[in-house]
């Protein structure tokens, strides 16, 4: 069993940044990243990184937010830059190991306009 444990959700003003991380509770997690349920919509990709950094981004967050990993430390980071109020959502961390699908419990994101 996986545990995630997200952090570093909240309110930000529409243009700002915000930082999510993300801990696993064990290691040799091989694909990390985040989804995210936006009002009226369906759980949407935001970003994943491999075990070797290729990196995959959502359409909508592709220029303004970097996903990165430290796999020292079984952590996935997200920094989001130039957010919109249409980025507001709840955002769930997300790993793939040993093919089977884990996520965390998710942490709310909030844009202001």
């Amino acid at each position: 069993q996986v545990r995630l444990v997200e952090s570093g959700g909240g309110l930000v003003q529409a243009g700002g940044s915000l930082r999510l991380s993300c801990v696993a509770s064990v290691s040799w997690c091989h694909t990390m990243g985040w989804y995210r349920e936006v009002p009226g919509k369906q759980r949407e990709l935001v970003a994943t990184i491999s075990t070797g950094s290729t990196t995959n981004y959502g359409d909508s967050v592709t220029g303004r937010f970097t996903i990165s990993r430290d796999s020292a430390k079984n952590t996935v980071y997200l920094q989001m830059n130039s957010l919109k109020p249409e980025d507001t959502g709840v955002y769930y961390c997300y790993t793939r190991r040993l093919g089977s699908n884990y996520w965390g419990q998710g942490t709310q994101v909030t844009v202001s306009s």
